[in-house]
């Protein structure tokens, strides 16, 4: 992997994880809520992200390489 996308990545990581925090910090100061709520925030995009997975998984019948095999 080139330096530079490498040096890309690492920038959009770090600046995803200090957005996630800062729209934590904004819900938790504008409503009363218990800590578990914000910590459902980075939680919620991934459970769809593998929902979403699973979902494309079972309705790809190209990805069915298992029914193919011999027995």
């Amino acid at each position: 992997m080139p330096l530079d996308r490498f040096a890309l990545i690492l920038v959009v990581v770090v600046l995803a994880a200090g957005a996630t925090i800062w729209l934590a910090a904004i819900v938790k100061a504008s409503a009363v809520a218990p800590l578990a709520s914000v910590a459902l925030l980075p939680v919620l995009p991934v459970a769809y992200l593998v929902w979403r997975v699973i979902s494309e998984r079972r309705a790809n019948r190209e990805d069915d390489r298992y029914d193919r095999m011999d027995r």
